[in-house]
């Protein structure tokens, strides 16, 4: 069934999978010729990741170094065992300085210890079941909550009313008056946390926005402790977030914007086509469908679903080769609640804007960059050209080493050029 191997170069957005692939390799190598450890694209990335937020508090980089170096490639458990290891460390550093009445420096080892936690289950979704996965994720939030409440600004743990539950977030102001302010919503995409969006949102509390960060279904809480699964009807997820935002003293109405990282880049669209009150939406990157340009044609579709045991084998096989391919299908499947490749496969070519992109009233930011391994430049600019309002496309390239997906790496330079348009949007 080599209809599939295509396929990677969809999902992944990267012709050099399908090489690697097709020639018996089981290992991708990085595009840029910069690694830092890691030969692997997703070990590279996901390291980037941990590496980035020491700007805002959420690693140190010798640590991570000294970690990543302790990691065998492609080895999930490792990779477990070389973050859960430095995050219990920093934990214990961080119960010693309170000790001492060190709260600053209890603070600091708490932020990186949830950031290293947080990372720590990112390769085992192939087991839901993994009790790893629950436990990181608490102890992420755990340390993140204790970190917060040694911190000068206001970090509030917040409850968003949602259909016949709640939503997890996090309300934060720039400091202790009840002014109302301009106000960003933030939100992750396919496997971030809100923890983690507390890293981007200091350069946001630094310019004087209120950020209020949640996690809808599929996302951090609301999947591994309500068993919320993503949903492509995101208007319905937003709309009652801008409702408790809207309600909160603290918040200027007609200054609430919405920014989506990652998955969030078409979620937070697709919300906005439904959701007027929002004053502009941030995509990044922006996405006019999951798959891409190359969404697969409905003749490839039917050759796939004519077989779908036979299509699942293939599909198992091609993951066994290829480590960010497997992780893909693993935490799609996980944060999906599909029960098999093919099945995930298709609930994700249910999210697309077609019939609603045009609905999109709000000043819109669409943010594309050719450095990164999800998605290509030309796949943001398919939403930026379909849009007809009020838009601005913010192109990054490798000159300014801001140009990986969500400028992983570069959060100073890339962050700085986001909130200046938003700055100008809500004047």
């Amino acid at each position: 069934m080599r209809i599939l191997i295509p396929f990677l170069s969809v999902v992944l957005g990267c012709v050099f999978a399908v090489e690697t692939l097709a020639a018996g390799n089981s290992t991708r190598k990085a595009r840029s010729g910069t690694e830092l450890v890691f030969d692997e694209v997703a070990y590279d990335y996901e390291l980037r990741r941990n590496l980035g937020y020491a700007v805002s508090g959420g690693a140190d980089i010798n640590e991570c170094f000294h970690a990543a170096r302790s990691i065998a490639p492609g080895d999930g458990v490792s990779w477990f065992k070389a973050w859960n290891e430095l995050a219990e460390r920093l934990r214990a550093d961080a119960a010693h300085a309170l000790a001492g009445d060190h709260r600053i420096s209890a603070r600091e080892a708490l932020l990186r210890a949830s950031n290293y936690y947080r990372s720590a289950a990112f390769f085992l979704h192939g087991d839901p079941s993994d009790p790893r996965i629950v436990e990181t994720a608490r102890l992420s939030r755990e340390t993140f909550r204790r970190a917060a409440a040694l911190m000068d600004r206001p970090v509030e743990a917040v409850g968003i009313p949602y259909e016949n539950t709640s939503l997890p977030g996090y309300f934060l102001q720039p400091d202790r008056s009840s002014s109302p302010r301009k106000t960003l919503l933030l939100q992750t995409g396919f496997d971030g946390t809100g923890e983690e969006l507390y890293f981007t949102s200091v350069f946001a509390l630094d310019r004087g926005y209120n950020v209020l960060i949640f996690e809808g279904p599929g996302q951090g809480a609301a999947l591994l402790e309500q068993g919320l699964h993503f949903r492509r009807d995101w208007e319905k997820v937003v709309t009652p977030v801008v409702d408790y935002a809207l309600k909160r003293p603290e918040v200027a109405p007609g200054k609430v914007a919405l920014m989506g990282l990652s998955m969030g880049g078409f979620l937070a669209p697709r919300a906005a086509a439904f959701e007027h009150r929002l004053a502009a939406c941030v995509a990044n990157p922006g996405q006019l469908d999951l798959y891409g340009a190359k969404r697969p044609s409905p003749k490839e579709w039917e050759e796939m679903l004519a077989d779908p045991a036979g299509t699942d084998r293939e599909l198992r096989a091609l993951m066994a080769k290829d480590v960010g391919f497997r992780w893909w299908i693993n935490n799609g499947m996980f944060t999906t609640g599909a029960k098999t490749p093919l099945e995930f496969m298709k609930v994700w070519g249910e999210f697309s804007l077609e019939g609603v992109v045009g609905n999109i009233a709000c000043p819109t930011l669409v943010i594309g960059s050719d450095g990164d391994h999800f998605l290509t430049m030309d796949d943001s600019r398919a939403l930026y050209d379909r849009l007809k309002c009020p838009k601005t496309f913010l192109a990054f390239h490798g000159r300014n080493q801001a140009n990986r997906h969500c400028q992983v790496g570069a959060l100073v330079a890339g962050t700085a050029r986001i909130l200046d348009w938003l700055d100008e949007t809500l004047k």
